[in-house]
């Protein structure tokens, strides 16, 4: 008998492949990464299963080279989770664990070491009263807080800003020591200090966290706050209950440029480790964050989208911020949702988990109503007054970047009472177009059939679906005329025209052209929270979650668009897109001010918005949604497909609708015919899906997986990059 190590891949493979254990070597455990042949490479995999077999009929198996891992990557919580989440969304097993991984462990063989340095009390410290170094003020505030926390890191010398010179001197007398280990020895949970500066609790508040805490059923939480209701001082007096407890807490958003705003709040509460975890790291510092937590070390993770697959020592509660956001859900190869997943792995670990929001998505709402969540209410702010609205009609009226006469006049009335102004516009760039005034000629991305967008700061057009710019034209590549011109206005020539008519005014622009990285993003914000900026002008990362004072006056630049779409849910995305919007104004004892410019003011989604408010109106779709039977009464599975000429994807689509047709025995099954996407090429791809839909998302899933070996056996397959998308958002 041999023994048989199943192995499963990030990429390379789709299916596990068995290799043979040589003899002498350890058996390694599910989870742990081996080094393993495929053809003429070597390649890291993960065990799947081990088992023992004949000799005579695997003898021709390749064996693995060596076991990289004495213990498994993840837990078994975590495990089931991610078995759970391959099946569901119907993506290899391979792939959804290496995902879960931080991307330095695909590829390097070894765990990087980080040296950590600490300052601990000596014997002699503990015991030496501190009033002795009286005519030294700095050695005794550094002595003092070493005999309170026996050892700080070097990462809490810089928080807590002791002079180094002044631990330096201690050193050379003995009563304190400089050690260095690759372990980092944190002892947060017996030195828990929270801020005393605490705003007081309204009644609302109060019972909410006095349910939430003495609630034993681990039902999910939705917590629906009006904008300014005061969500976050909700989760820091909750969270305050699990630290004390010994237990950490992982904090999900749904964008980096919430991040800077959070995490303020956080150290100011708490003397606890509080790390932050997005795409802006490198894989060195994900990785040791990843080890960090799995170690315990830490006892807060604030983070996006990828944040949710951290391994934890003892998680407590999981909160998900602004649950609503469609950046939970990645698009693109594993397709899974970050809030969804959130709950099954609040289930699995058996712990609370909150999701918060003033805007609920519409399925959320939905599973409130079936009673899959529990939801409460925040409906007053604990300072401020909810926002007036009013629609300032455009047709007709003379204006420059949509700013109308009346929306400048108000904003010169703000400005002149040392208010700020918030301007959102939700296009980056100074124009979307740029054509040739003479033939017509319009600059257009061939990769994806889109217009460049002009950068007139940077000097250069910008395809703003797959990143490709190239300088600023000098005359038409068709007729050689030098008199091209702009059409239309984004964010940066709006900062322009702002400049132009306010020439004293200090002005912030905040999007993805101006904001590169977090330290650049919290530089803009501190101009806004020092009241340095009066006008603000942004994209929908200045929009979100952000608390500004000041800003009195909330004016949405351009929104006409999406009455047109052909996005079932455009309707929804626009309501909380104009709620969260909105809810930057009055947030402090200032009345606030929200105007709306349009060519039509009278549209019935606007007019439903404004007289009903958010909740009302997403109730009256969820009712539209139930008379058409669309989600979340009904459910989704899209099937992607992209190729270089586009025939092959439509002949891959046919060829797996035929499957479906020949096995489908349900009549409310509903298959389309191969669609073009919305954005039918994209990066050089041509791109197209089919839809299934059924009223049961059971039936759906069990189907797919009886038929997904056919599908992956199609040979036009071969030919194209497909993806199956369970509860899609975007077609």
């Amino acid at each position: 008998m041999i023994t048989i190590i199943q192995v499963v891949f990030y990429k390379e493979v789709t299916f596990p492949l068995e290799y043979i254990l040589p003899n002498g070597m350890f058996l390694p455990k599910k989870g742990c990464r081996v080094l393993v042949p495929i053809k003429k490479r070597k390649v890291i995999g993960i065990v799947w299963s081990c088992k023992k077999k004949n000799t005579v009929r695997y003898n021709k198996l390749k064996s693995i080279y060596k076991i990289l891992d004495n213990e498994p990557l993840f837990s078994k919580d975590m495990w089931k989770l991610l078995c759970l989440a391959s099946q569901y969304y119907h993506h290899p097993i391979g792939s959804v664990l290496f995902n879960a991984l931080p991307n330095i462990l695909r590829r390097e063989k070894s765990f990087p070491v980080k040296i950590f340095s600490y300052w601990k009390i000596t014997d002699s410290g503990m015991i030496f009263e501190s009033n002795r170094l009286k005519r030294y003020p700095q050695q005794k505030r550094a002595l003092t807080i070493l005999q309170s926390k026996i050892a700080i890191s070097s990462d809490e010398v810089k928080k807590l800003s002791i002079n180094i010179y002044s631990l330096k001197s201690l050193k050379k007398k003995k009563l304190v020591q400089l050690s260095k280990s690759s372990n980092n020895e944190v002892f947060w949970r017996n030195n828990i200090e929270v801020s005393e500066k605490k705003p007081k609790l309204n009644l609302e508040q109060s019972e909410i966290i006095k349910k939430i805490t003495s609630d034993k059923t681990l039902v999910p939480w939705l917590l629906v706050g009006i904008t300014g209701s005061g969500k976050t001082e909700v989760y820091l007096r909750i969270i305050e209950n699990i630290l004390i407890s010994g237990k950490q807490t992982l904090m999900l958003v749904p964008e980096i440029s919430l991040t800077p705003q959070t995490t303020r709040r956080f150290y100011e509460r708490f003397n606890v480790p509080i790390e932050v975890l997005h795409s802006s790291l490198n894989n060195r510092e994900k990785f040791f964050i990843w080890e960090r937590s799995k170690n315990g070390e830490n006892a807060i993770i604030i983070g996006t989208r990828s944040a949710l697959f951290t391994n934890f020592k003892n998680l407590g509660l999981i909160i998900v911020d602004e649950e609503h956001d469609s950046s939970y859900k990645q698009q693109h190869g594993w397709c899974y949702h970050a809030r969804n997943m959130a709950i099954w792995r609040a289930k699995q670990e058996n712990i609370p988990i909150i999701m918060g929001t003033a805007t609920p998505s519409l399925e959320s709402l939905f599973n409130v109503e079936i009673g899959k969540y529990r939801r409460i209410d925040l409906t007053r702010r604990p300072e401020g007054y909810l926002p007036s609205h009013h629609i300032f009609d455009l047709k007709g009226r003379p204006s420059t970047c949509n700013l109308s006469r009346s929306l400048i006049h108000s904003i010169k009335n703000q400005v002149s009472q040392n208010n700020q102004v918030m301007l959102f516009l939700n296009r980056r760039g100074y124009s979307p177009v740029l054509i040739c005034h003479k033939c017509g000629l319009v600059s257009e991305c061939l990769r994806c059939e889109h217009y460049y967008t002009l950068h007139r700061n940077q000097k250069k057009i910008e395809c703003h679906y797959c990143n490709q710019s190239f300088p600023i034209p000098i005359q038409c590549s068709k007729c050689s005329s030098t008199d091209l011109i702009s059409l239309g206005f984004g964010t940066e020539k709006l900062e322009e025209r702002i400049r132009q008519i306010f020439p004293n005014i200090p002005v912030v622009r905040i999007d993805k052209d101006t904001v590169k990285n977090t330290y650049l993003l919290k530089e803009k914000l501190s101009l806004i929270n020092t009241k340095e900026a009066k006008i603000l002008i942004g994209t929908q990362m200045l929009a979100k979650g952000h608390h500004f004072s000041n800003v009195t006056l909330v004016a949405l630049i351009d929104i006409d668009g999406v009455f047109f779409s052909n996005d079932y849910r455009a309707s929804e995305k626009f309501a909380q897109l104009f709620t969260q919007v909105s809810g930057r104004a009055g947030r402090s004892l200032k009345k606030g001010k929200v105007i709306l410019q349009t060519h039509h003011p009278n549209h019935p989604v606007l007019s439903s918005l404004i007289k009903k408010g958010y909740i009302e109106f997403a109730l009256e779709i969820l009712k539209e949604r139930k008379e058409s039977l669309l989600p979340p009464y009904s459910s989704h599975i899209i099937i992607r497909s992209r190729d270089r000429n586009g025939s092959n994807s439509l002949n891959f689509l046919t060829e797996v609708r035929k499957i479906i047709l020949k096995h489908m025995d349900n009549t409310n099954l509903y298959l389309s015919n191969p669609i073009p996407s919305t954005i039918p090429k994209k990066k050089g791809f041509f791109r197209w899906f089919l839809l299934i839909q059924h009223s049961s998302k059971i039936f759906l899933n069990i189907m797919l997986s009886k038929m997904i070996k056919k599908i992956q056996n199609i040979p036009e397959g071969k030919n194209v990059r497909w993806n199956i998308d369970v509860d899609p958002i975007e077609h």
